[in-house]
């Protein structure tokens, strides 16, 4: 076995009639059917967030001086306007088109609906707003098709990555195209989805492929800009488009901030944060001005921050009684955030069996069928919309427009009455039910918070249901789909249900708009499970700092609830997806491991000169990122690297010291005569000249200079630390056990793209040639085919001498993160996830390695078993 952050699998251990223990199980990343159990896959590769201090890019250190790092410096917050100003456009283009989109379809099929009540033709009107919906959602659902990672909201996968995981196609451009084009087909399909959780999504893939300045989908997009091409940089551009997606889609600046710091990272860079806030503050502002400037005709008037803005939460001037909330209404808050818990768990819980549904019915079959799932989602939710509208609604009485509500139209609109329907209504009424479902999303919202007139509770009741259970079968199929808005929806309903009752049936005069916020709140916190950003994000939308207290403790009841029962949304799509992602610390129990307990001892490692067809041999056997480079630690060899590797830089040592080390040379030359490299007899006969040249010089006092020489020859040797003892050995599955756990010397971590590259390049010596003579590769040619390095499958290797040598030694990460054996696993997973590791090596006292830790030796379900198998040894 090896080391590595992408292990692919490991090699079936049990015969066909053997069954495997939920231990070994749990190891190999295998499902449990009994359990229904999806175990952490072994595939998913992790980002290298750590930098590799090796020589090539310490000499670019060595020559950036102050100027030239301001100047990077510069170029990176311009970096982060543009990438701010970008998603700001995304959104204005998201935006525009699903306002288009919708506005056709609902005026065509709302004239349709009132010519055809006088004239008996509603299947004729039904059919139009089926033909619409089916249309824009087949379009999403063919681009789908194209990029696969495209479907959902793209969170968990934004959230894995910036976790750590490198999740394959999850920032292309290609799936950039397809999510921001079918989002906005999605919502306007007339689909239980919402546009923000994939412009989060979209966000995070402008932030990683900007920077870049080349792209994978399209070739001829490539700039010679690689100033930013590696993982930490993409990684830290990736939060900050990420942060911008959410200041984009709510018009909130610091909950994006924030959400990019709570939801999505592992490990932080504090220098990031400031970075982060102005690439949401640039979104914020861009999307605010074109859509004020577009809606209003008032450029420069920033009217409009977010695509999703909960209006303004105010009293009618004059009225005395009203009041937004009191002391006694936290009780009801703190009730609602318990009932919204429970409601959010029950979501979820519905969603991951429809999801696991999918995996073994749907997703096995051919890519067209969820393309039929899509459209019979979209067809049963067309059906039932229209349906509830024209039999369940009740006319309502018009309330006449007030200030407060006309200040807070959508698109320009001059009074919120504009946005209610009057289907199968006399004058002067609505009907409520077709006010909430034949209008955009965020116009059902907004009549929700601040419409003066009542929806019955019927109607409340009967849509919570529909939009509860019809959001929680579209989440999951194959189009870009939100969770936010139909969230937020199912929870406005109840908490304006819950004001209902208090007002009518209580006698109680309480503000029907906090309470469908809070209901919101409730809800949205019980489906995601977020705290912090979620709360600054409802505070921005709403800019009311006074409901900051009311949405904390709701959002907190309504985590603590849901936790009780199951994880949030995000999180469960995650593990069932297979994603080793490590939470944010490990339980209490799991330190009565070590790391000698969960550490892979089974290494594959290289040796600092070792033979292109070993390494070819190696790279092409075994799927693992990164090997260890050691030297064999066998008592002579010991005594070698000690005699060859001197520290002090003295040379005028006594004439005795130098005769005794000359002739301890000699006696350890002798013994490494029978090793098979050319290359170390030399060094050994070279040695043993000087060596007795230093003999002579110490017969006589005339001779003491040639010594010097000598000992200084010994010492130069220094900058060659690294003897080829075994070019022509690798391991081999034909070892022993002893000879698999010899000892071995660690010195560093190469990368298998490092090696790759290495050969690629031609990067050797011959045998009969000094190490010198070895072409030295700058850190740009190391890095030039990021982030696809060329696989060693497809090498054409036919011009490299398998017998040349390849000197690792400058490449590799001489000054890795390493810990003891004896280390609790509580420290051990705060190193990992706090510095962004991908190989954490143990190593003995002695300077030995014993194993490796990569991600999956940390996930949960990898400790439980270990402990399991701590418990059953004790």
């Amino acid at each position: 076995m090896a080391c590595c952050g992408n292990i692919f699998c490991c090699q079936c251990c049990a015969g066909e009639g053997e069954t495997r223990t939920p231990e070994e199980l749990a190891i190999l990343g295998e499902l449990r059917e009994e359990e229904e159990e999806i175990l952490p896959r072994k595939d998913y590769e992790s980002l290298d967030y750590d930098r590799c201090i090796n020589e090539p890019y310490v000499e670019v250190l060595e020559g950036l001086n102050n100027k030239k790092a301001k100047k990077y410096e510069a170029v990176r917050w311009v970096l982060v306007f543009a990438i701010g100003v970008t998603v700001g456009l995304v959104g204005l283009f998201v935006d525009f088109f699903v306002h288009l989109f919708t506005s056709i379809k609902f005026s065509l099929v709302g004239h349709s609906v009132e010519v055809c009540s006088e004239k008996g033709c509603l299947a004729l009107s039904l059919l139009e707003l089926m033909a619409f919906n089916l249309t824009f959602v087949f379009i999403a659902s063919m681009l789908v098709l194209i990029e696969p990672v495209a479907a959902g909201s793209g969170i968990p996968e934004i959230k894995s990555y910036l976790n750590g995981v490198k999740i394959p196609g999850i920032v292309r451009l290609r799936t950039f195209l397809c999510k921001a084009v079918g989002v906005l087909f999605t919502v306007a399909g007339g689909m239980f989805v919402g546009k923000e959780g994939p412009m989060i999504h979209s966000g995070a893939i402008v932030g990683a492929g900007l920077p870049q300045f080349q792209s994978i989908t399209f070739k001829k997009i490539h700039f010679d800009f690689p100033y930013f091409r590696s993982d930490r940089d993409k990684r830290d551009f990736v939060s900050v488009g990420a942060a911008a997606g959410v200041a984009a889609a709510f018009g909130a600046p610091i909950g994006g901030t924030l959400f990019s710091l709570e939801e999505g990272s592992s490990f932080w860079n504090q220098a990031l944060t400031w970075k982060v806030l102005f690439g949401s503050m640039s979104a914020t502002f861009t999307l605010n001005f074109f859509r004020s400037g577009i809606n209003f005709n008032k450029w420069g008037s920033f009217q409009l921050p977010g695509l999703l803005n909960f209006g303004e939460f105010k009293c009618m001037e004059g009225d005395k009684t009203c009041h937004l909330w009191t002391v006694v209404d936290l009780a009801f808050f703190v009730l609602m955030g318990v009932v919204g818990g429970l409601l959010g768990a029950l979501f979820n819980c519905l969603n991951k069996h429809l999801a696991k549904y999918r995996m073994r019915h749907i997703h096995p079959k051919a890519k067209f069928v969820r393309v039929l799932e899509s459209l019979l989602v979209t067809m049963v939710t067309t059906l039932v919309v229209f349906v509830a509208s024209m039999t369940l609604g009740e006319c309502r009485d018009l309330s006449p427009p007030s200030h407060r509500n006309g200040s807070m139209m959508l698109g320009g609109a001059e009074d919120i009455n504009s946005t209610v329907r009057s289907f199968f209504c006399p004058n002067s009424t609505y009907n409520d039910m077709a006010t909430l479902f034949f209008n955009p999303q965020e116009a059902a919202i907004h009549q929700l918070f601040h419409q003066e007139g009542t929806f019955s509770p019927v109607t409340l009741s009967v849509f919570f249901l529909l939009y509860f259970l019809l959001a929680c079968w579209t989440y999951g199929t194959a189009v870009p789909s939100g969770l936010f808005v139909p969230s937020l929806l199912c929870g406005a309903a109840y908490g304006r249900l819950v004001a209902n009752l208090l007002n009518i049936n209580f006698g109680m005069n309480v503000y029907s708009g906090t309470f469908a916020l809070i209901g919101a709140a409730s809800f949205l916190g019980g489906v995601v499970r977020m705290t912090i950003s979620l709360t600054v994000i409802l505070i921005e939308s709403t800019n009311e700092i006074t409901y900051g207290l009311p949405i904390m403790i709701t959002l907190m009841v309504a985590k603590w609830t849901g936790d009780f029962f199951n994880h949030g949304i995000y999180d469960i799509h995650i593990h069932l997806r297979g994603v080793p992602l490590l939470e944010w610390e490990t339980e209490v129990e799991m330190d009565k491991l070590t790391a000698s307990d969960i550490m892979e001892p089974n290494l594959t490692y290289v040796y600092p000169h070792t033979r292109v067809q070993s390494l070819v041999s190696i790279l092409r056997t075994t799927a693992y990122h990164a090997f260890p480079v050691v030297t064999e630690n066998r008592p002579n060899e010991r005594d070698f690297m000690k005699g060859n590797i001197l520290v002090s830089n003295n040379i005028h040592f006594k004439k005795a010291n130098i005769v005794t080390r000359a002739g301890e040379q000699r006696r350890r030359c002798q013994s490494m005569k029978s090793y098979p490299s050319s290359e170390l007899r030399n060094v050994c006969d070279e040695q043993e000249a000087a060596a007795d040249t230093a003999a002579v010089a110490a017969a006589g006092a005339q001779n003491v200079q040639e010594g010097e020489d000598m000992l200084q020859q010994m010492l130069d040797r220094r900058y060659v630390p690294y003897p080829n003892l075994y070019p022509d050995q690798s391991p081999s599955e034909e070892w022993t056990l002893e000879e698999r756990f010899r000892p071995l010397t660690f010195h560093g971590l190469v990368l298998r793209s490092q090696l790759v590259t290495l050969l690629l390049r031609g990067a050797c010596y011959a045998e009969n040639q000094s190490s010198a003579t070895q072409p030295r590769l700058s850190h740009a040619e190391m890095t030039e085919d990021y982030p696809r390095y060329p696989d060693i499958h497809e090498l054409d290797l036919t011009l490299l001498n398998p017998r040349m040598i390849v000197d690792i030694t400058p490449y590799m990460n001489p000054c890795p993160y390493t810990v003891s054996p004896n280390t609790h696993v509580s420290q051990v997973f705060n190193l990992f996830r706090t510095m962004g590791l991908r190989h954490l090596p143990v190593v003995n006292a002695v300077g030995e390695i014993v194993g490796i830790i990569t991600r999956h030796n940390l996930t949960h379900e990898f400790l439980q078993a270990k402990l399991r198998q701590h418990y059953i040894t004790i």
